[in-house]
């Protein structure tokens, strides 16, 4: 199973929120180029890069962050956050991403987002399933739509999608724990590979995600705060 630390950008700074309420954001570091050396330095080979600013102002914002990590590390970057354009996910790959992560847009023009599959191939493109009480989030977790979790997974899986992120809103940033039967439910209907995010609080949380079959899981919040140590996280990569 992968692990995928999240780097948060605001301002170009690594942040985190809780529940993906901005007004809750929390600097941790002003240089997300170090923190992404620091996780390298431990093993870890995936980042998962938010641009907040771009999806909360619908197009891509931070990519002299992604630049930077790219070229300075040797990390497995996918990028999210404001991707609603050809010419927002150019730059992405353009910056140095290797998989974007499409959230927003593919909900508002799936069309747009099959086409994308079509172009790049089903490894370039993940699909990012936030949702809230089973219902997906978009524009930053700030409209809800009336889409289900498992429609819109199923969906994208018959265009072939291959991997999905799902974060379970009302867990992110809380440290209680993964949505794990949500979890269980999304692998046992669907054949996609799944990565959990949202609620890692502690390593025996990075297990079980592992032993539901998770293909990855991304922890933020519980790096930064200290629930999680990267020598932790090494060991697990090693082991």
């Amino acid at each position: 199973m992968k692990i995928i630390p999240a780097i948060d950008i605001i301002d170009g700074k690594c942040v985190r929120l809780s529940k993906g309420d901005y007004n809750t954001k929390k600097i941790y570091n002003e240089n997300p180029l170090e923190v992404a050396k620091e996780f390298e330095s431990f093993g870890i080979q995936f980042l998962h890069l938010v641009d907040l600013d771009g999806a909360k102002s619908k197009h891509i914002v931070n990519q002299k962050v992604l630049e930077n990590i790219a070229k300075e590390t040797s990390l497995h970057i996918d990028f999210g956050g404001g991707l609603k354009t050809e010419n927002d996910i150019e730059i992405a790959f353009n910056c140095g991403a290797k998989q974007i992560t499409i959230g927003s847009i593919a909900v508002q023009n799936p069309e747009f987002c099959f086409q994308l599959i079509e172009k790049y191939g089903a490894e370039k493109v993940i699909l990012g399933a936030d949702c809230e009480n089973k219902k997906i989030k978009t524009a930053g977790w700030l409209e809800e739509s009336d889409k289900n979790v498992i429609d819109f997974i199923l969906d994208f899986q018959n265009k072939g999608i291959q991997n999905v992120i799902c974060t379970d809103i009302s867990k992110d940033g809380m440290l209680e724990g993964a949505s794990t039967e949500l979890y269980q439910e999304i692998l046992e209907k669907t054949k996609i590979q799944l990565v959990a995010s949202g609620g890692i609080s502690c390593i025996e949380d990075v297990f079980l995600m592992k032993e539901i079959g998770c293909a990855g899981t991304i922890i933020g919040k519980a790096i930064y705060e200290g629930k999680i140590a990267l020598k932790d996280l090494q060991k697990f990569i090693e082991n």
